[in-house]
């Protein structure tokens, strides 16, 4: 086995160092906290649920004593199949850790099933935490599409 140069020894300590800066930093992406990794699942998962039109399922997101005084009507979650959503964008987004709430901000890109006419809806979505269950619960409720038709 043959001795390293200085250069080769340099180097071999640069891609350590920089492997070793790689890890740190991987260290430090990961969130801290229930409330944010929680908040971060949650709204994936209303995307979700409204981007593949399944209502119903972002029903369950709503505040349980929210959703029990103001869920969809039959008609309302019938009204919900004449659309088709085509994109769910994400314009901006705060959190307020001390009160245990948060505000989204969203382009809904809507198309009418009967006119295939298609437009984009702004909807904000604000959540806020519930520590006993340790989630998050939308308190916006859900989106009103044909608002302002």
């Amino acid at each position: 086995m043959r001795p390293l140069s200085n250069s080769s020894l340099l180097m071999r300590l640069l891609q350590l160092a920089l492997m070793l800066s790689c890890v740190l930093a991987l260290g430090g992406c990961q969130t801290t906290g229930t409330q944010n990794n929680k908040i971060s699942e949650t709204q994936y998962a209303y995307s979700a649920a409204i981007r593949w039109g399944d209502f119903e399922g972002a029903v369950n997101l709503i505040e349980p004593k929210l959703r029990k005084q103001q869920a969809p009507t039959a008609m309302q979650l019938e009204r919900y199949k004449q659309i088709q959503v085509s994109s769910y964008r994400d314009v901006g987004s705060e959190m307020d850790k001390e009160k245990g709430t948060a505000v989204r901000l969203v382009d809904i890109g809507v198309i009418n099933r009967h006119t295939l006419a298609e437009r984009t809806v702004r909807y904000t979505e604000a959540w806020t935490w519930d520590p006993e269950a340790k989630t998050w619960w939308l308190v916006s409720g859900l989106p009103d599409f044909w608002a302002g038709q």
